[in-house]
């Protein structure tokens, strides 16, 4: 039971742990692109903690681009001093904010961005439980863009309308940012006393159109219309203004993108400037059919310079729903005119003063327009009406005019003010064409700013040209801006105007208009007119050289010259090679371009400019005849950015020729060779080359006056075989090059058919400056060449019979020489070395051959198989062929004989044999080493005691090889004439055996490689007779192993072995001797002892003198060792 309750719980461990979620956190995908200033905002989630309620620790991190592995900690939810220094600011202003949605959900906020908040942000959560599993952070990258939105309104600042006009206002918005974003537009209606603008109608992202809550039934009655026109500008209209409609007007757009999470989000927003509307309510009036028209005039009398106002109030009934025209005249002259559909046009006598802004003209109610004339001039003197025709449109559009109504006219009146102003112009101007014109206008009684217009007439008005501001702003005018026109005021009283590049067409009167200004207020004007006329221009081409006809390699100079007015102009250098192609070189433009169609390596161009005159040079570096031909060049004037017709130079022709050939060959006259053997021709250049000559040879064959290319090779030595010349024989032949240069043709194996006459044509290439190559014409150079038959002369070194005696081991050399022969190319030989040995039974068997071919060949033979691979056939020249026999054995003892026979191939191209000759016999005797062991052969007679021991010595004072082995064997012989019998021996491999019967003790020594020695331990006198040793000398043999080479017997020791009896005298006699020495040495010593104390006894006497040396042990130590002589 206890088990059971134990598994249990193992499995709900089991369960619980199998249930637990992994952390999973989790923030906005980037990029999220946001705009430099506006706010960022990033959610940061997180799941799968065992604890949901418990609010979780978030920290938030940023990774620069510039840094990528440096993490900058921004705000942490829960420690305060979390932040690095850039961005503690900013956290403690709680301009950057870390907020908790949840208790595991937070909210990142950074109100303002700046431009280095750009980066990768980290969204961390702090783990508080035991065990990590998941992820516990989350990344969101955010690029900080510049903010290109711009909204704008050209409308002025202030409108004022009745009741039931129509409104129109524009917007301009458009943005630069790179990234992929949509705008939406929105027109707002601020009313006073009150907060919050009511929106009359937007186009939202995904190009909607959405109408504000109070505008949406007058939206849907088509009263209100928002309308894109092009990329940028976006137009309100509304059809009939309200009283309810008056406050402040003004479009908001805004920036959106998408983010990686598919949302939208406005990144950026702004307004434009507000229009103030301000709204009448309509009055009612009569209802009458005709149009009632007024005019009034705020100021009727005017001093010049001040601004003349006329309103033009035109009434009728349903106004709102006809079309008019309306018009402004003074007299029979008409100022403007605006039209029904709404464009002004301005009377042609008043153009100029509109395009200066002197003159406006609007509509500036349902009822009412308005003219404005500012500055006025004393001719603007005089009676003003206005004049509105009701205008009917049919259905093709087209507009029907009504009875016109004119108003009352009214006088105005403008006097002169005091001005002392002037403009004074020269009368007439020429220039030619090309030209710049300068024009000078003096102004004289300034008093005020001033500003100036120049204009030209054209037909029967005058036109702008430019203007200079009394700001000293230029505007230019229509066509004038793609001139070079430029006005200026070099000083107070001067006004210049420029104009580059002037045509006939520009020819004309010109006006400079002067009007003084005060407090942003023209009080006078005036003018001065000059008539300008602008020549045609008058040049002249011409080509010229004063070197036409050159050699490859040199130098040609061609002079364009053009005379006339400086003008830009285009320049065309043109060739017209020999075959009438035309080649247009290069093109100078008039802006300076030069477009190339030639080799730009080739040609230089330079240009000299002179008074009315400009040269241009052609260099041609390192004419080649691909340079020569007709050249040419043309000329045209560039005016306006407008090409004038061409003019053509004269042609003028530049030859080039190739230099004269110097080459010079030299070859043999004659040839006599022998028929199969190998030709060589040499032919060589003997001049002196250029520094960059390159040879093309080509060798001929020439047989009864005909001519038949064999071989040739071009300069960069491809070679290249004749059509005619036969496979077969294109292996016979070769061509190759060598210093000088010489150019060698050989010819192997030559036939009968070969003779003849050989040319060798040679063709010299030379290198242009630039790399190309040309050929000069070739040069030949004839070889007869004759061919015989050869005479057989092979004939070999004969010596005699020749006696060799080698030793085994040795290498051998046999000698085969040829002394005459034909040695040429073309002869070749077959060696043969026969052998017959000294117990074979065969005779002159073939040991190594080397045929004609050069094949090397050991014919098969069993029993010489191992000779032949000792052997070796060397050819250290020509005509030797030499045998050597690597380590000689005694078997290779026998008879060589050298066998040459001599080939040459036949015209067939079969090997025929033309001699053979056989040299030798050689006979070679291989012997092993020479027979020279000697011993020492002295004869000794030896007593012994049964007692004692004798040795038998056995010494070898000579042997032939220091490889050399020795058996020995001691014999014992009783007597002289007796059978000797062995007693010991000592066998090569260091084996002993003892052959003495009876028990003795024999011993055997071995105190040097040639000292052997035999002990015999008490002998009896059995033992007694001839002692002597025989020594077998051995030596290894190549071909048969160990083999024994000599024999020698030492000299006999005679041994007389003594019983203890026999011996008695003799050593007692020798005792008898040694005792008697022995007294007498000691008798001697006390003689000697006495005479020394008796000396020193008397030196005692005689009070201490000194005396000679002592003869005391002390002073002399005895040598305890006797040398070898003593």
């Amino acid at each position: 039971m206890r088990c059971c309750r134990v598994g249990l719980l193992v499995c709900l461990t089991l369960l619980l742990h199998s249930g637990e979620a992994k952390v999973l956190t989790e923030s906005q995908s980037g990029p999220l692109y946001r705009v430099l200033g506006a706010s960022l905002s990033i959610s940061c989630n997180v799941s799968g903690f065992a604890d949901d309620s418990t609010p979780k620790k978030f920290e938030f991190r940023v990774t620069k681009p510039k840094n990528p592995t440096f993490q900058i900690n921004i705000i942490s939810s829960s420690d305060e001093s979390f932040a690095y220094a850039a961005y503690s600011q900013r956290v403690a202003r709680k301009e950057i904010t870390l907020k908790h949605v949840s208790p595991n959900s937070v909210l990142f906020e950074i109100q303002s961005l700046q431009k280095a908040d750009e980066g990768d942000f980290e969204c961390n959560v702090v783990n508080t439980e035991s065990a990590y599993a998941g992820t516990y952070n989350a990344n969101t990258l955010v690029k900080v863009i510049d903010n290109s939105l711009s909204v704008s309104s050209p409308v002025s600042t202030s409108l004022s309308h009745n009741e039931g006009d129509a409104l129109t206002l524009t917007c301009q918005a458009s943005s630069n940012t790179i990234q992929h974003t949509h705008l939406s537009l929105a027109w707002l209606l601020q009313k006073d006393g009150e907060e919050d603008a009511r929106p009359i109608i937007s186009l939202d992202r995904d190009f909607t159109l959405i109408p504000g809550p109070t505008f949406e039934g007058r939206y849907l009655d088509g009263l209100i219309r928002l309308d894109k026109m092009g990329e940028a500008t976006y137009r309100l209209h509304m059809a009939k203004l309200e009283v309810s409609d008056q406050g402040k007007i003004y479009c908001q757009a805004q920036e959106w993108i998408q983010d990686p999470d598919r949302s939208w989000y406005s990144i950026t927003q702004k307004d434009a400037e507000s229009t103030a509307l301000h709204v009448k309510a309509r009055e009612v009036v009569p209802d009458t059919s005709s149009l009632v028209v007024r005019i009034s005039i705020q100021q009727t009398t005017l001093q010049e310079g001040q601004e003349l106002s006329l309103s033009c109030n035109v009434d009728a009934d349903n106004l709102e729903k006809r079309f008019l025209s309306v018009s402004w005249l003074r007299g029979s002259v008409e100022l403007a005119r605006i039209e029904p559909t709404g464009i002004l046009s301005v009377g042609p006598e008043y153009s100029g003063r509109e395009k200066r802004g002197e003159l406006r003209a609007a509509r500036v109610g349902d009822k009412e327009y308005r003219l404005r004339l500012q500055p006025v001039r004393t001719e603007d003197h005089g009676e003003y009406f206005c004049r509105a025709w009701p205008q009917d449109r049919g259905q093709d559009g087209a507009f029907t005019a009504g009875e016109a109504q004119t108003s009352s006219p009214l006088l105005v009146s403008i006097s002169a003010s005091e001005s002392g102003l002037s403009a004074e112009m020269q009368t007439y101007v020429s220039v030619d064409e090309g030209d710049r014109l300068n024009l000078t206008c003096k102004v004289d009684g300034v008093k005020g700013q001033l500003s100036v217009t120049w204009e030209r007439q054209s037909t029967s008005k005058f036109e702008n040209i430019i203007s200079l501001s009394q700001e000293g702003v230029t505007e230019i005018e229509g066509e004038s801006a793609s001139r070079g026109v430029r006005a200026t005021r070099p000083t107070a009283d001067t006004f210049t105007l420029e104009l580059d590049e002037v045509t006939p067409s520009d020819s004309g009167i010109y006006q400079c208009s002067v009007s003084e200004w005060k407090t942003n207020s023209k009080i006078h004007s005036q003018s001065a007119t000059s008539t300008v006329t602008v020549s045609p221009t008058k040049s002249s081409v011409k080509l010229i050289s004063r070197k036409t006809s050159v050699t490859v390699g040199e130098n040609v100079e061609l002079m364009c010259r053009v005379q006339g007015p400086h003008v830009p102009t285009t320049l065309s250098w043109i060739l017209q090679h020999e075959d009438a192609t035309i080649q247009n070189i290069l093109t100078l433009k008039w802006n300076g371009d030069i477009s190339w169609s030639g080799d730009q390596h080739v040609y230089q161009l330079r240009v000299v400019n002179k008074p009315k005159e400009v040269t241009h040079y052609l260099l041609i570096n390192g004419a080649s005849p691909r340079e020569a031909g007709k050249y040419q060049c043309e000329a045209s004037a560039y005016i306006q950015n407008f090409p004038k017709k061409p003019r053509p130079s004269n042609q003028v022709a530049v030859m080039v020729q190739y230099p004269e050939s110097k080459l010079s060959l030299t070859s043999p006259p004659t040839l006599t060779r022998n028929i199969n053997s190998d030709i060589e021709i040499k032919c060589s250049v003997s001049s002196e080359p250029f520094a960059s000559s390159q040879y093309a040879v080509t060798w001929l064959h020439q047989q009864q006056g005909e001519n038949k290319t064999i071989v040739s090779s071009d300069r960069e030595a491809l070679i290249t075989f004749g059509t005619q010349v036969e496979p077969s024989d294109r292996q016979r032949i070769s061509m190759r090059r060598s210093k000088g240069p010489s150019f060698e043709l050989t010819i192997r194996q030559a036939q009968i058919s070969d003779h003849g006459s050989y040319i060798c044509q040679v063709a010299e290439w030379l290198q242009e400056a630039r790399g190309n190559w040309y050929q000069l014409p070739p040069k030949s150079q004839i070889t007869e060449l004759n061919l015989i038959e050869p005479a057989n002369d092979l004939r070999l070194e004969v010596v005699g019979p020749q006696q060799l005696i080698a030793g085994e081991g040795d290498e051998v050399k046999l000698k085969c020489n040829i002394l005459s022969g034909a040695f040429s190319p073309s002869v070749f030989y077959k060696v043969a070395w026969l052998f017959t040995g000294h117990s074979s039974p065969t005779t002159n068997v073939s040991l190594v051959e080397l045929d004609h071919m050069g094949l090397l060949r050991y014919p098969e033979n069993e029993p010489l198989r191992d000779l032949q691979g000792r052997l070796r056939l060397v050819r250290p020249t020509q005509s030797s062929f030499h045998l050597r026999i690597q380590t000689a054995h005694e078997g290779d003892s026998g008879t060589f004989q050298c066998q040459v026979e001599q080939y040459q191939l036949d015209r067939e191209g079969h090997w025929q044999q033309k001699a053979s000759e056989s040299a030798g016999p050689i006979s070679l005797t291989v012997n092993v080493a020479e027979k020279n062991l000697s011993m020492v052969k002295d004869e000794q007679e030896l007593n012994v005691s049964s007692s004692g021991d004798f040795t038998i010595p056995c010494h070898v004072t000579d042997q032939p090889s220091d490889e050399s082995e020795f058996q020995v064997t001691w014999f014992w012989q009783k007597e002289t004439g007796i059978q000797k019998r062995p007693i010991f021996v000592a066998y090569r491999n260091a084996t002993l055996q003892d052959m003495l019967v009876g028990g003795r003790q024999l011993r055997f020594g071995h105190p040097a490689p040639n000292r052997f020695s035999l002990t015999v331990s008490k002998p009896a006198p059995e033992n007694s007779g001839l002692y002597f040793c025989e020594v077998e000398e051995w030596l290894p043999s190549l071909s048969r192993g160990w083999r024994k080479v000599a024999v020698e017997t030492s000299g006999h020791l005679t041994v007389n072995v003594l019983t203890e009896g026999e011996g008695a005298f003799e050593p007692q006699c020798k005792s008898a001797t040694w005792i008697g020495i022995l007294v007498v040495l000691v008798i001697g010593s006390l003689l000697v002892i006495s005479l020394l104390l008796l000396k020193i006894c008397r030196t005692n006497a005689s009070g201490g003198k000194k005396s000679g040396k002592s003869l005391w042990a002390e002073e002399h130590q005895l040598n305890s060792k006797l040398d070898a002589e003593d």
